[in-house]
């Protein structure tokens, strides 16, 4: 009788777990698709989806989203100097207003003229030039890493860092706890007993395991003073300046210095009040800029604590407003509907799009679900590239050599969905045709995918790629 009376309770227990998660999908009011397949998942595999849809199913967008006071407070502060204010979207050139006015009212994301902006393909000339730039400063250092690692590179920043901040500079750092999951706790320690301000973004650990694995800081960003700042798609790990065991490692980055520093800096800020709850609002980390250069720049940036999916906007935008060509380099390529119908669009509408992917891939079950949208592709008239010369992890979109994007965010629903990232948008053609001739010299160490030869590939290979792409909100 006890094991029946057991049994009962533990059933209606169970049932009612599952049917409130069931009424939690619903009351979500999202994508009906998406919540048809949670909703198949909890039904005929219940506990593992259960378990699933608590660590990556929950939308926590509300709960992260800053409020409106405090985000007007942290706007507050880079108005208190007249000059580093962005430039009003009225005075912009008339062929970019309408995505740079999305950027604005989708992120506030400013425009900031008159930068000097230098491209980075490779972790070596960026590591050099980073450490440059850390041994100048005199006020404060801002770091923001996806991954940060205490190898031989993450060890000689910690050095620098250590130095730095016994000379009376400020110097706060933001790590992703899943992502620096590998960095020693020892180097943490370390930094924070020497007075540098270290704060774990997201932490993830027994017994609150839970949703906060699915949404990650991505963003790459770091500011030096005030003045110079870096960001784009290398973290701090020795991978990106010696590669991997098969190949090395071909990414971009960028160095600006001048007014768009700021955005970084504001980004920076926000991610600062995210994990510690306090307002920096010191002038002093907005300094006066010189114009540097003539680059009109945005930081936009986009996760769950803004109201919109603004770097798949953009993105989404710019390409469909293509008239030439695209040309996107991304190592995962696991696109939302949305960019799906973009990607199309342009291509059937007659613009050049083009895409290279890594042929070999640090994340090899990703890579299979990148192609199962090739055909998808194909169809519309889009042109596929599998680059052969190591590990391609370039982040960037150039545009009819106008408009270019580098930055954090991937080509997948995990980067437009889930995660924290940031892209810096140029609407600059000196840019733009740098970044088209890096783009042409990855294509000459490519190989294009042939659609015949494509169609013909195994049967056992197209059903792992179907199985992978199920799971590409979460890879």
């Amino acid at each position: 009788m006890l094991w029946e009376i057991t049994t009962f309770v533990i059933g209606l227990v169970y049932i009612y777990t599952i049917l409130t998660t069931v009424i939690m999908v619903l009351m979500e009011n999202r994508n009906p698709v998406k919540s048809i397949a949670w909703i198949l998942v909890l039904i005929l595999v219940p506990i593992v989806g259960f378990i699933f849809y608590i660590f990556f199913g929950k939308n926590l967008r509300k709960q992260f989203v800053i409020s409106r006071r405090s985000l007007q407070k942290l706007k507050g502060y880079s108005y208190t100097v007249e000059d580093i204010r962005g430039v009003p979207s009225d005075v912009l050139p008339v062929e970019h207003r309408n995505l740079a006015t999305l950027s604005m009212n989708s992120c506030d994301a400013e425009a900031y003229p008159n930068n000097q902006v230098t491209l980075y393909q490779d972790g070596k000339t960026l590591f050099d030039d980073i450490f440059e730039a850390l041994e100048s400063a005199t006020h404060h250092i801002h770091m923001e890493y996806y991954i940060f690692l205490s190898d031989e590179i993450g060890r000689k920043v910690i050095d620098v860092l250590l130095r730095k901040v016994r000379q009376g500079v400020f110097v706060r750092v933001i790590i992703d706890d899943v992502g620096s999951w590998m960095m020693k706790k020892s180097a943490i320690s370390e930094m924070r007993e020497a007075g540098i301000r270290v704060e774990s973004f997201l932490k993830v650990g027994l017994p609150f395991l839970s949703s906060k694995v699915n949404y990650r800081n991505h963003r790459k960003i770091l500011i030096v003073d005030g003045r110079v700042g870096f960001t784009g798609g290398m973290n701090i790990a020795d991978r990106y300046v010696e590669g991997l065991q098969w190949g090395p490692w071909r990414d971009s980055h960028l160095r600006i210095e001048g007014s768009g520093v700021a955005g970084l800096q504001k980004t920076f800020l926000y991610d600062w009040y995210f994990v510690d709850r306090k307002l920096i609002s010191d002038a002093n980390f907005f300094p006066l800029p010189e114009p540097k250069g003539k680059t009109l720049l945005q930081m936009v940036t986009s996760g769950p604590d803004t109201a919109w999916n603004s770097i798949m906007q953009v993105f989404f935008a710019a390409i469909v407003q293509a008239r030439k060509y695209v040309y996107i380099e991304t190592p995962y390529f696991l696109p939302n509907e949305s960019m799906v119908t973009a990607l199309q669009t342009a291509a059937l509408s007659g613009t050049d799009v083009q895409v290279i992917l890594p042929e070999r891939a640090d994340a090899r079950f990703t890579l299979v679900g990148s192609y199962s949208y090739l055909n998808e592709m194909f169809k519309a008239g889009v042109k596929v590239y599998f680059y052969k010369k190591g590990f391609v992890h370039s982040k960037t979109i150039v545009i009819d050599d106008e408009i270019s994007t580098v930055g954090s965010s991937n080509m997948d629903v995990r980067s437009f969905e889930a995660n924290f990232e940031a892209n810096v948008v140029m609407y600059d053609p000196n840019i733009a045709l740098k970044l088209r001739q890096i783009f042409e010299e990855d294509r000459a160490n490519s190989e294009e995918v042939n659609k015949a030869d494509w169609e013909k590939r195994p049967i056992v290979q197209r059903v792992k790629e179907s199985i992978a792409r199920l799971f590409s909100p979460v890879l």
